[in-house]
């Protein structure tokens, strides 16, 4: 036979696009059009639906960016198409392409009912099954003219409503009443899954050409002057192929509705508000058509700002849930970043998440739906765990951009031991359409076959794309089992997970350690107000709620707990993905940083209130330390009199030879030379040299920074290629020196930019204080402070959320080799047998470490934080201005030491004066390798404290802790504070201690009953 394989499909995409298409509506009539122009923000739907409406009509321009118009459709459906199905359809001028990215509406019926959205795909809205003939045709759109700022990705200044132009953006194309051609619309479904499947075969495979010869023939049977008449002919032609089962080793693919939507990206927060209820409505519309469609939704905050925002369309979404449609999933407060995210915050989107859904709806929640994020931290699978879900799935691994990641279902190993089943989808995106070509990708994809044979795909338009439609079920039905294609079924994702852990749960892999993604690294640097903001928050939120809890136990003094809830939830919410990480538009990260700067008042007044109820009356100082070690005679967790803090040897500075200053304690001798670079941080207890041979540590160093792609998160390995030394001094003088500290400060400028550093070494401490502020205005540079030590590291040790992580600092193979850039929070440290030594910081999450072997043949550890960046997309303006940038050198330090000083930079004590009695922790232990990460009162207002602790050092511990109160009894609970299952028990000792044994970096959470 001949090869006229291209003719024929040439001639369905065009019959399929110029003529089946174009019929599935007939005998359209234009509705008439009226418009009300909102000044400024959103209003209530009320106001929308009684403001004065002006005529207006098909082809008006509307807008501007970040306005919204609200139209009024009215007409009359006409007698003669009786028993037809009849739908409006709204056009606000979409780019059919981009779904998700530009304008949308919700549409009310006048009595304020959201009926559902309209989006690029999806712009209909019926009026009626079956007509009657002169119906009344009446409906309300509420359009929002969101700015197209994806494509391309250069800078505009559009990502704020502030800056953003009064151009009108869209153009009304279509305002008109027609029949729904039902038939013609099904022959279009079945045209599509063939042809798509057929594309997707094999040219030797026979059933390719099958569904060739159908096509041809419906297409025959079509013609292309009456289709509508001649529909149901083609559909019959086709019906054999479509008809034909599956294969039964055929994959099989749970299809699971979904809809991707980012709490804050491209748009902010406030409009992420209105998308979730558009897509909201979208779904239960859908759903009432289609009783088996079953849709998951992650993000608690989505929920409940339906529940705040639009109480009528979360009666709809509470009454699917209960029929098992609407699936709550994640378990989360926010699909977070969980990178930065530090480790008490990441327990809380937990608790907060899955107690919305346990109060809100009933449900607990298994599965952990993380699709988006930029990498997952190897301390995910014991937090999933304890807050009761057990299973885990990802999507974002696949864009990484080196290595192929081994596995799509495997068994993920924390740092502590534990596992969580663990699934990411072969089929490589979050928002499927269910089309021929992902379909026949996920079972190609797959990297089970022969073990396992089935994964999930979440399909559906995200961020405000309209979720799943009803050509996607269309597709999904005909491939519920049809020869050439992966088996689909539309079910829930316990479904899935519950069936693949019993098919390949005990031969699955196991992967141990960080699901590191190979892609977006920047986003440990960018917005650094932001991440500034979120860690400051974090540090307060546990001292509020420490000396909160002791002020209550011991004073008497309330506690606020919902103050407390809604300071968590909004820090948590700011933890989202793509906003923690600085990849969002200027309007996010302002409004980010006017809201760190309301919570750090609140919080400052909570701690400022506690402290003062339990420092009492009077006018001596008392020193309260909120850290988890003790430090300068001043207890974990309590308070002392400042007359009582331990000292040590004074600060000595001295000029030194060639220019600088020599700065000493006894403990550290810093040599810091005329450019103002620390040439020498001599160790005296390990007689050590920190500072490498011949090179100079704090050289602030910068480089151009133009990745290939996507600005605001990715740093490309070849920035490397070109660097400047900042070494350059405009002052260098001795700042400060009375005994107890010694302070040079160094001032610089490069480029449009300066730069001042403190360095100051204080009585009793081994680690040199460097504070830098830098007035920032470079564009598409990176900023870095250096470190090369004298230390041969063959890995460097993290701080992650409860633990650490070990990184090698080799490039032996491709996926070493890609974590040019990684992840620490307040700590990063390398060590050789016998000394090491850490840099510790209060708000930097970027850093890179590198090795070189030297001509005297030792080798050189090179630690480097980064400091700012200046992405211009989708900010123009990212991190323009002063910074202010806290971090220390710690030489000599081991991980305990480490982590000691990361706490000590990140809480300050405070000084409160009062009574001058000493404050007793109200909870303490007594190992330092034991950290107490949270005290509280309990969330069920019982007055029993809660504290959870961890093992730091990543060995086995034991420890007693003892409670500054009376209590009756300690039981171990999971992160929601619920009896844990299988839990041991704990004795209280006659004077009311407790032994714990804890196994390397294993969270426990206690609760203390108070007598």
């Amino acid at each position: 036979m001949h090869d006229d394989r291209r003719i024929v499909e040439d001639r369905l995409r065009r019959v399929l696009a110029e003529r089946i298409k174009p019929a599935v509506y007939s005998s359209p009539l234009p509705l008439t059009v009226e418009r009300w122009d909102a000044p400024g923000e959103p209003v209530p739907v009320a106001e929308g639906l009684a403001a004065p409406y002006g005529p207006s009509k098909a082809g008006e321009r509307w807008g501007p960016a970040w306005g919204t118009t609200w139209f009024k459709v009215t007409g009359q459906v006409p007698q003669e198409w009786r028993g037809r199905a009849v739908e409006a359809v709204l056009d606000l001028g979409f780019e059919r392409n981009m779904p998700g990215f530009q304008c949308e509406g919700l549409v009310y019926r006048a009595d304020g009912e959201a009926v559902k959205a309209l989006n690029p795909r999806n712009d209909w809205v019926r009026v009626a099954d079956s007509a009657a003939g002169w119906e009344a045709v009446e409906l309300f759109v509420e359009a929002a003219a969101n700015p197209i700022v994806n494509t391309p990705q250069l800078p505009t200044y559009q990502g704020d409503r502030l800056t953003s132009g009064d151009r009108r953006l869209y153009r009304l194309r279509r305002m008109d009443l027609a029949v729904f051609e039902s038939e013609v619309w099904e022959l279009v479904q079945d045209l599509e899954v063939a042809g798509s499947l057929m594309k997707e075969l094999p040219l030797e495979d026979a059933r390719r050409w099958e569904l060739l010869r159908g096509i041809e023939e419906a297409l025959d049977a079509l013609g292309v002057h009456d289709i509508v008449g001649n529909a149901s002919r083609a559909r019959a032609a086709l019906s054999a192929v479509l008809s034909a089962p599956a294969r039964p080793s055929a994959h099989r693919i749970s299809a699971v509705g979904h809809a991707h939507i980012d709490s804050a990206w491209l748009w902010p927060v406030r409009e992420t508000v209105r998308k979730v209820a558009r897509t909201a409505s979208n779904m239960v519309n859908l759903m009432d058509d289609h009783p088996d469609f079953v849709f998951a939704m992650s993000s608690a905050q989505q929920l409940d700002w339906i529940k705040q925002y639009r109480p009528e369309v979360y009666a709809k979404v509470k009454k699917k849930v209960a029929d098992g449609q609407f699936v709550p999933v994640g378990g989360m407060w926010v699909e977070s970043d969980t990178n930065m995210v530090g480790g008490e915050a990441m327990a809380r989107q937990f608790v907060y998440g899955k107690r919305f859904f346990l109060e809100e709806f009933g449900v607990e929640t298994r599965e952990v739906w993380l699709p988006d994020s930029f990498g997952y931290t190897a301390a995910m699978p014991q937090i999933v765990k304890l807050a009761g879900a057990k299973w885990f799935l990802t999507q974002k691994i696949s864009w990484s951009e080196t290595n192929k990641f081994p596995h799509h279902t495997f068994w993920w190993e924390g740092i502590d031991g534990t596992r969580v089943f663990t699934h990411f989808p072969p089929v490589d995106t979050y928002n499927s359409d269910l089309g021929g070509a992902e379909m026949a990708h996920a079972a190609r994809n797959y990297q089970e076959k022969g073990v396992g044979s089935r994964s999930l795909a979440p399909f559906g338009w995200g961020d405000g794309g309209g979720g799943s439609t009803r050509e996607m079920l269309a597709r999904a039905e005909r491939l519920k089992d049809l020869e050439g294609s992966p088996r689909v079924t539309v079910e829930k994702p316990s479904a899935f997970f519950s069936k693949a852990q019993e098919e390949y749960g005990s031969k699955a892999p196991v992967w141990a350690g960080e699901l590191y993604l190979e892609l977006h690294r920047g986003t440990y640097t960018s917005q650094a107000k932001t991440k500034q903001g979120n860690r400051h928050s974090e540090s307060l939120l546990r001292e509020a709620e420490l000396w909160a809890a002791t002020a209550a136990v011991r004073a008497g003094h309330p506690y606020p707990y919902e103050q407390l809830d809604e300071l968590w939830k909004t820090v948590l919410l700011h933890q989202f993905h793509d906003i923690l990480p600085g990849s969002s538009i200027a309007w996010v990260h302002r409004e980010a940083r006017e809201t760190y700067a309301r919570v750090r008042a609140e919080l400052e007044e909570i701690v400022a209130g506690a402290q003062a109820a339990l420092a009492g009356e009077g006018d001596e100082p008392l020193v309260f330390n909120a850290a988890p070690h003790a430090r300068d005679g001043v207890p974990a967790g309590g308070a002392a009199p400042a007359a009582q803090r331990a000292g040590g040897a004074p600060v000595t500075a001295e000029e030194r030879d060639g220019g600088g200053w020599v700065l000493g304690n006894g403990l550290l001798r810093i040599e810091i030379d005329g450019r103002g670079l620390v040439v020498s941080a001599y160790d005296e207890e390990g007689r050590r040299e920190s500072v490498a041979p011949g090179a100079a540590a704090n050289l602030l160093q910068i480089h151009p920074d133009l990745p290939n792609h996507w600005d605001a998160w990715d740093v490309d390995r070849f920035y490397r290629h070109e660097v400047t030394d900042l070494t350059g001094t405009d002052a260098l003088e001795l700042a400060e020196s009375d005994g107890k500290r010694a302070t040079v400060r160094v001032a610089r400028s490069f480029g449009g930019s300066t730069v001042v550093q403190r360095l100051t070494l204080r009585t009793g401490s081994k680690v040199l204080d460097i504070d830098t502020e830098v007035d920032w205005h470079e564009t598409e540079m990176f900023l870095k402070a250096a470190f090369p030590l004298d230390v041969k590291a063959d890995r460097s040790a993290a701080e992650t959320q409860f633990g650490h992580v070990f990184r090698p600092t080799h490039t032996n193979t491709s996926w070493e080799s890609a974590k040019f850039e990684i992840c620490a929070h307040r700590w990063i440290q390398v060590e050789e047998p016998g000394w090491g030594a850490a840099l510790v910081n209060d708000s930097t999450y970027g850093h890179d470490v590198t090795r070189t072997v030297r001509e005297d043949g030792g080798q050189t550890t090179t630690v480097r934080l980064s400091l700012l960046r200046a992405p211009r997309y989708p900010d123009p303006e990212t991190d323009q201005g002063t910074h202010r940038l806290r971090f220390a050198l710690a030489p000599g330090a081991t991980v305990g030491d480490a982590v000691r000083e990361g706490h000590r930079i990140n809480l300050p004590e405070r000084t409160v004066h009062g009574g001058g009695s000493a404050v007793a922790p109200l909870v303490g232990v007594d190992d330092d390798q034991v950290v107490v990460e949270a005290v509280k009162l309990a969330d069920d207002r019982s007055g029993d404290v809660v504290v959870r602790l961890y093992e730091s050092h990543g060995g086995r511990a034991h420890a007693v802790l003892s409670a500054g109160t009376p209590v009756t009894s300690v039981s171990e609970t999971d992160l929601l504070e619920r009896p844990m299952e299988g839990a041991g028990t704990y004795g209280l000792s006659p004077d009311g201690s407790v032994q714990v044994t804890l196994r390397p970096f294993q969270i426990l959470t206690l609760r203390l009953a108070r007598a």
